[in-house]
């Protein structure tokens, strides 16, 4: 799966958010990386197709996509999206989470739809979470429970909006263990965090984006063993003068 970002640009209240954003590389696991408000969620969700670009264009495997409701809601299909929280439905039990998208987006039948959520849900440890609401459950449960949720659907490729950035230590060390062992699978993967080690380890590819623009991306190793832009350096700096 390759994707091709060609001067992406995105506004909003006449602040520029993206300016000119390019990027084009085959798929398989990427980090986003970056101050904040450098403009990594609005990225992602231009990738997504939740949001239009002002200009420019996003291709996969050299086909266009058209930022129009009707073609949106086919490309979608093949695209889930795991955001920073809130993400499960408060009202729903855990299995129902899981089984809702399957019935109404994929048209299973309820038993198909908990057979295949009852197996992630065996396959990820969660089994003793299913008949639990979402309040009931850690922080970690529930991210864990909304990735399966979005692989049940079977997409190409999941997208991740900062998936850790609201849990405890041990609850994100439970998130990103189920990812890498999920890209170890063949998941296509694209996530914006801020847990270098994460990135560093389990991510093919680093893109950094500051100041609306991609400075800087390539191999996860080579990019934290030697920035080749000031602003990578002084970011890294920063997000690392503090770890053990």
């Amino acid at each position: 799966m390759r994707m091709e970002l060609d001067n992406i640009t995105k506004s909003f209240n006449n602040t520029v958010v993206l300016k000119n954003v390019c990027f084009s590389q085959e798929i398989t696991s990427v980090a986003i990386i970056g101050p904040s408000g450098g403009g990594k969620s609005t990225l992602l969700r231009i990738i997504g197709g939740l949001l239009a670009p002002d200009s420019g264009s996003l291709c996969f495997d050299g086909k266009k996509v058209n930022f129009n409701e009707k073609d949106l809601i086919e490309y979608r299909k093949d695209i889930s999206f795991v955001f920073q929280s809130k993400g499960l439905f408060e009202h729903l039990p855990a299995l129902e989470n899981v089984t809702l998208p399957l019935i109404h987006t994929l048209g299973l039948d309820r038993q198909q739809a908990i057979t295949s959520a009852e197996h992630l849900f065996d396959r990820f440890g969660l089994s003793d979470t299913k008949h639990k609401f979402p309040s009931q459950l850690s922080g970690g449960q529930q991210q864990r429970i909304a990735i399966a949720r979005s692989l049940a659907m079977k997409p190409k490729l999941m997208l991740l909006d900062e998936p850790t950035s609201a849990l405890d230590p041990e609850y994100t060390a439970e998130v990103l263990d189920m990812l890498r062992e999920l890209q170890g699978e063949g998941l296509k993967t694209i996530i914006v965090t801020h847990e270098m080690g994460f990135a560093k380890n389990a991510c093919d590819t680093v893109v950094f984006l500051s100041g609306n623009k991609i400075l800087e991306s390539g191999e996860s190793s080579q990019i934290f063993l030697a920035p080749q832009t000031k602003e990578l350096q002084s970011f890294l700096n920063k997000i690392l003068e503090w770890n053990v």
